[in-house]
């Protein structure tokens, strides 16, 4: 990575909340309930699941929400995968966002394409719902927000020169960064270690809505209240 060009020349003193948006359900579920026929047996299948389950060692801050660690999860070995600044070989990265609405256009993004390669023939609904919540973020940050215009790397589809980038600051041992995001007008945050991250709490529920027939992407707060649409050449 050459350090001269210009591209790494500016940090931040971040204090502040990073918006996260995964996959979730808005009403809880029995998930062994179709796989067992009593009692006994889901207790059975409840401590096996428990007995695979990486346990974090601050569970209080990393284990908050009824399914899996939202601060440690990026991070884990097994989870890792090739994403903007990352190539899923060597390490993990957390991505939020300063904005949720962000966070809407960055997974639609995502789930359109996931949804589009595994459904693009057929003519039906389908609904994704999801979970946001916000963490507290206190580090020193490198920021790359404006750097777009000399570098459209930042933005591109290839991820290659991102995550050259990434490997650079995760070797450095830099904390994360900040730069604008690649599908709409706002920042994204991309963090390197768990320590600089904290008290995670839920914002909201989210459900999309699209057919692949369609080119538009409906996004609910409320259950069958429309917040906005998202058209196909913005995804």
């Amino acid at each position: 990575m050459d350090v001269e060009s210009g591209l790494i020349s500016s940090v931040i003193d971040f204090h502040d909340k990073l918006i996260r948006n995964i996959k979730g359900i808005r009403e809880s579920q029995a998930v062994f309930d179709d796989l067992v026929e009593n009692e006994a047996e889901m207790q059975v299948a409840i401590a096996a699941e428990a007995a695979g389950r990486m346990e974090s060692r601050v569970p209080l801050i990393t284990r908050p929400f009824d399914y899996g660690t939202v601060i440690t999860y990026p991070f884990l070995p097994c989870n890792w995968q090739q994403t903007r600044f990352s190539d899923g070989a060597r390490y993990g990265v957390w991505y939020g966002s300063l904005e949720l609405e962000t966070t809407v256009y960055e997974s639609v993004h995502h789930w359109w394409r996931f949804v589009m390669d595994s459904y693009a023939a057929e003519d039906r609904t389908i609904i994704a719902d999801r979970r946001v919540f916000s963490v507290r973020c206190d580090a020193i940050l490198i920021d790359l927000r404006g750097k777009e215009g000399r570098f459209p790397q930042l933005v591109s589809s290839d991820y290659s020169f991102t995550q050259q980038l990434g490997g650079y600051l995760h070797e450095k041992e830099q904390n994360g960064l900040l730069v604008k995001s690649a599908r709409c007008a706002g920042v994204n945050s991309a963090v390197f270690t768990p320590r600089v991250l904290s008290s995670p709490a839920d914002v909201c529920y989210l459900s999309y809505t699209m057919n692949p027939q369609s080119r538009t992407v409906s996004v609910e707060r409320e259950r069958g209240v429309s917040w906005f649409t998202i058209e196909r050449d913005e995804i």
